[in-house]
């Protein structure tokens, strides 16, 4: 079960990563102020002298930084997993993903769809961000509703089955404390 909790959270957190650098692409083509217009070289665009991107395009390392410290040491250590894993076991984790992208790109369209609205596409950009936005943030609430009631039914599970094991007639109940019968230590 933890096994399975760790590999959602590196998914989750390789797809909170891939967010963050498609948002980082995606951002500045957004905020040109010459669009649609082709330069007469074919060389990238003159930076101005001490040119910064614009203040509502944070950097890698303000993105970084504005973490908590405990996401910070979960990407970390979904990083180090990530580069110790096989080429086959990555493979399979970014199909994975991409199923998942394409899930969340169906469900978004099907929620644009059945709002109504005929948005033009900056709109259409807006909507389906935000829609992913307060997704994340509605299924991070429901796991920790269902992590909050795991909690507080464990304790009567555990001693139900307390009970029940020690009741049982067979070599179960001379287990020593910490083991279990099918263990087999």
């Amino acid at each position: 079960m933890e096994r399975t909790a760790n590999f959602v959270k590196l998914i989750t957190t390789l797809s909170i990563f891939a967010s963050f650098c498609a948002l980082a692409q995606a951002q500045p083509q957004r905020s040109g102020g010459r669009q649609g217009q082709v330069a007469p070289h074919s060389g990238p665009p003159p930076a101005a002298p001490h040119s910064r991107p614009p203040p509502s395009v944070p950097s890698t390392r303000e993105r970084w930084l504005s973490l908590p410290p405990a996401a910070r040491q979960d990407f970390q250590r979904n990083a180090e997993r990530w580069t110790r894993m096989s080429p086959e076991e990555r493979n399979v984790l970014r199909q994975r993903e991409n199923l998942r992208q394409a899930q969340i790109k169906r469900e978004t369209d099907a929620a644009l769809r059945d709002s109504g609205l005929r948005l033009d596409q900056e709109k259409r950009s807006q909507f389906e961000s935000r829609y992913i936005e307060e997704r994340r943030r509605v299924e991070r609430a429901l796991r920790q509703q269902i992590e909050n009631e795991r909690q507080k039914e464990l304790p009567a599970l555990i001693q139900q089955l307390k009970r029940e094991f020690q009741l049982e007639p067979s070599g179960g109940a001379t287990a020593k404390p910490g083991e279990s019968p099918k263990s087999g230590k």
